[in-house]
């Protein structure tokens, strides 16, 4: 599955951005607060407004302080999947069921330099696993090889039946790095520059599948 990230978009112009990905699997859409991460870009408002534009899921990531009292928000109104960060949540499992009663896919986040092994526990509650391999709060940024260590032991504990959900990674995500990712076993990947940078960014979403599942060992031939 590939979800471009509306960050690397025209935020003047979302709702044509989102038509000009038609055929992605979700549009990945990165929330800010400015106090988890440095950067401010956009909130529930805007994701309202996206989700009467598009018929495509959304795939909302908070990086926001307090996800407990804020994300549940994001579900109601409509969003498809709606992920939170392990390091701001103060009650992980309460998230992942206030989420799923609201009607969305739970997911938890966690940066590069937070390990996976005390969570396999919290992991049983959730959708999706969002693996960082940048630091959170900036696009562009270069990916992170060292996570596909985290990537590998989740891919282990679904297939091994210990975790029921999907494996995502977001940061850095391109023609150079998604074939890495697909083989150390990961199923949803973000793409912002990588996208919208491109000169046909519905072809890039295409080209960019092709390649993951050349090189996922459990696609590919």
């Amino acid at each position: 599955m590939i979800a471009p990230s509306i960050l690397s978009a025209d935020f003047a112009r979302l709702a044509e951005e989102a038509e000009r990905v038609r055929g992605a699997d979700w549009l990945h859409v990165d929330v800010m607060d400015a106090h988890f991460v440095p950067n401010l870009t956009l909130g529930l408002p805007v994701v309202e407004s996206l989700l009467k534009a598009t018929d495509t899921p959304l795939d909302c990531h908070l990086m926001i302080d307090d996800p407990d009292r804020w994300a549940p928000g994001y579900a109601e109104a409509g969003a498809h999947n709606v992920t939170v960060h392990v390091e701001a949540a103060h009650d992980p499992v309460m998230v992942a069921k206030d989420l799923r009663a609201a009607g969305a896919k739970a997911g938890l986040s966690i940066k590069p330099g937070t390990p996976l092994e005390p969570y396999v526990e919290v992991l049983k509650h959730y959708d999706t696993l969002l693996v960082m391999s940048v630091e959170p709060g900036f696009g562009g940024q270069s990916f992170m090889p060292e996570v596909l260590d985290k990537v590998r032991e989740a891919r282990r504990l679904v297939d091994t039946g210990h975790l029921t959900l999907m494996i995502e990674i977001d940061g850095g995500i391109g023609d150079s790095t998604i074939e890495a990712a697909a083989e150390a076993g990961v199923d949803c990947f973000v793409a912002g520059s990588a996208v919208y940078g491109a000169e046909d960014p519905a072809r890039a979403v295409a080209a960019l599948r092709d390649k993951a599942v050349a090189a996922h060992p459990r696609w590919a031939g």
